[in-house]
């Protein structure tokens, strides 16, 4: 085996056979690591973020004015709205030629939405595109957490609404902390020389916003349970790179601003374009890099459980259903998909399926337990009906069957043939194929 095949064999098959559980320190670090990376680039190829990333791109576009008109209305309800209108002009935006007419847009739009008849209608209208444009969004965080259900509507309004009073709120705070320093510079004799610790100040402050805003979007927007410490780290990385992002535009327009005679203003266009795209995907990785974080357990073993033959995975779930049975015979409390896999060195992917599958055959049933936040699982049925014939009988009969409309008639007689075989006999070892009589 030469040098790069024994690289390309670590890399798909020994690295995932090494569980966090069995290394620790640096090399469990070096690990985790390499297992997150390459989870994200998989992740950003197989679930094409940058597709996604260009449809959420042109969703802001046209919902662009619609959110801001909700967030400065929400502001001037408080009477922060020049705040907010202040924080705006630091932003790329403010320095272009763009933000006056887009605030000139909004300000008509709140005055259509509230005056006249069709106040309703406007009304209407605003709601709707906003929460079209967030719907999308968590659509997208859903698909890169693999989680098939989104939200109720109640519930999404409700997610919605928040983060329309959030953003304002982090803005003002963030406002008032600046202030704060800027007032401290200027009273306290010690530091009226520090005028550049004043900027670094706002600078951080800035950041620290930025944090703040894409922390939530990770921890808020996914219909599922994301851990702080799996969505800070992409919160603070992300962040800051579209805090240099937003940097490195500013400067380009201002350059394009000097130098372009035939576009003019038009030039800023494009490059908003641009920015507002490598945002989106900057959040779409951001997302991504969370779910390895939290997910990296559940790749374990995965080559190994794509080759993993139907007698071994019937083994695995009758252990799994023996381990429940017997925890509920001892009248302790139930056992939770993860405890089942670190207390049995099984990877939590393949646990989650298996107990999925005895839950659809009607096997277990789950429960939620305050003390552990999460779903345990217990039996369904009475502990002593449940047999092995019974479980396997019920898993091979999950599903659907007789489906093929243009079945030949010999293909239906020989099904009834195998079904009459099996109902006979306790093993079909002794029976050839072509000893079956149709």
């Amino acid at each position: 085996m030469t040098k790069w095949q024994r690289i390309i064999n670590f890399l798909q098959y020994d690295l995932w056979r090494r569980t966090s559980r069995e290394t620790t320190g640096i090399r469990r670090l070096c690990y985790d690591t390499l297992k997150t990376l390459i989870i994200v680039i998989r992740g950003f190829n197989s679930k094409q973020l940058n597709m996604t990333a260009n449809a959420l791109t042109y969703n802001l576009v046209f919902a662009i004015i619609p959110i801001l008109a909700m967030v400065l209305a929400i502001a001037k309800g408080f009477g922060f709205a020049e705040i907010i209108e202040s924080h705006l002009q630091r932003t790329m935006l403010g320095g272009t030629s763009i933000l006056p007419e887009v605030m000139g847009m909004v300000n008509r739009y709140l005055e259509t939405a509230q005056g006249g008849t069709f106040i309703g209608i406007g009304l209407l209208i605003l709601i709707w595109a906003v929460y079209s444009f967030f719907r999308n969004v968590e659509q997208a965080f859903n698909a890169i957490w693999d989680v098939k259900q989104s939200r109720s509507i109640v519930r999404q309004l409700t997610t919605y609404i928040a983060v329309l009073f959030i953003v304002p709120v982090l803005v003002i705070v963030s406002s008032g902390m600046n202030i704060v320093v800027h007032s401290m510079v200027e009273t306290v004799p010690l530091l009226t020389s520090l005028s550049e610790w004043r900027d670094s100040s706002m600078r951080m402050m800035q950041f620290i916003l930025v944090w703040l805003i894409f922390l939530w979007m990770y921890m808020a927007i996914p219909n599922t349970k994301v851990r702080f410490r799996s969505a800070i780290f992409p919160a603070v990385l992300m962040g800051t790179l579209f805090q240099l992002l937003q940097m490195l535009s500013m400067y380009v327009i201002m350059f394009l601003g000097r130098t372009s005679i035939v576009y003019g203003a038009f030039a800023a266009i494009p490059i908003i374009m641009i920015w507002l795209q490598w945002t989106c995907l900057l959040i779409l990785i951001g997302a991504e890099l969370s779910f390895a974080i939290q997910s990296n357990e559940q790749f374990e073993y995965e080559k190994d459980l794509e080759k993993m033959s139907r007698r071994y995975k019937d083994f695995l779930t009758l252990f799994l259903l023996y381990r429940i049975i017997m925890r509920f015979e001892s009248d302790q409390v139930p056992y939770t998909a993860i405890e089942l896999a670190h207390e049995n060195n099984v990877p939590i992917r393949l646990v989650t399926n298996l107990l999925n599958r005895l839950e659809e055959v009607g096997l277990l049933r789950t429960i939620y337990i305050e003390q552990k936040e999460e779903r345990t699982y217990q039996p369904a049925l009475d502990t002593h009906k449940i047999t092995m014939g019974m479980v396997f009988e019920r898993i091979d009969k999950q599903g659907t069957e007789e489906f093929l409309r243009g079945a030949k008639p010999d293909m239906k007689e020989f099904w009834q043939r195998f079904m009459q075989l099996k109902e006979e006999h306790n093993t079909l070892n002794e029976i050839r194929i072509d000893e079956i009589q149709l």
